[in-house]
């Protein structure tokens, strides 16, 4: 009998991007492997990224949670990776412990990813030490995101930042425009390049034609998010196309 698994996402208002990318990575793996999946989401307001108004948004993700808790989604995942990492340091592991409890207390035990933990999980499970990484935000967002990961212990040896703060904006993005912008990066030493810090940025389908220019993995916020569903959830992290974090060897 084949597995169905329910894929909760608790995702700003504003955002147009994951809930295309990660069920584009997930029916690309419904095509080499038995499970199958269905998708689900709760929204929090959120128009521009901005600190104040990240850390306004984050407020409501107790609501999203319990509401996803009531379809009994097998995972959920919180897709604003800004809005985590501009709360403080370490701050996914609260965020996700948090997120946890309140679906426990309306009887769900669903496991929790925030999309800031799975990209430092990810680049770990890459046996990344240094890497570099494009964003859309402004700069000072940017040196929150730089911090956040070097305090996880991986050191960021360059970043770019397009300096845009309408979210929906970031949504627009040419999903193929990493390719070139990436060329700009400073990828000496590095061992992983992250193609978009952001979930709202589009570069789903830049990440297999970066990774194959430059001769090392390469990786974004829905990529890890993904692989970090999928090992909640036990399953092998496996969805062709998209770099190698996905590629089940990991």
């Amino acid at each position: 009998m084949t597995r169905a698994f329910r894929i909760g996402q608790i995702v700003p208002s504003s955002n147009t991007t994951m809930e295309t990318e990660i069920p584009l990575m997930l029916r690309a793996r419904e095509l080499v492997e038995p499970e199958r999946f269905s998708f689900h989401s709760s929204r929090m307001r959120m128009k521009h990224v901005t600190k104040e108004a990240l850390a306004a948004m984050d407020r409501d993700s107790d609501r999203c949670a319990l509401e996803l808790s009531d379809a009994r989604v097998d995972v959920m995942g919180y897709a604003c990776l800004v809005a985590i990492m501009s709360m403080g340091l370490g701050y996914h592991r609260e965020s996700e412990e948090r997120l946890q409890r309140r679906a426990q207390e309306n009887g769900a035990a669903t496991p929790v990813v925030t999309s800031a933990g799975a990209l430092v999980d990810g680049l770990h499970a890459l046996g990344a030490k240094k890497v570099s990484i494009l964003t859309p935000y402004t700069k000072p967002l940017t040196q929150l995101v730089v911090d956040y990961i070097e305090h996880e212990g991986i050191e960021v040896v360059d970043s770019l930042s397009l300096e845009i703060s309408d979210n929906l904006e970031v949504g627009r993005q040419d999903p193929m425009a990493p390719v070139e912008i990436t060329k700009k990066l400073n990828t000496r030493g590095v061992d992983v390049v992250v193609a978009s810090a952001c979930v709202q940025m589009p570069s789903l389908v830049s990440v297999q034609v970066i990774e194959d220019r430059i001769g090392m993995p390469v990786v974004s916020s829905a990529v890890c998010t993904t692989y970090m569903m999928l090992k909640r959830l036990d399953l092998k992290t496996v969805a062709p196309g998209f770099g190698s974090l996905l590629s089940g060897r990991y």
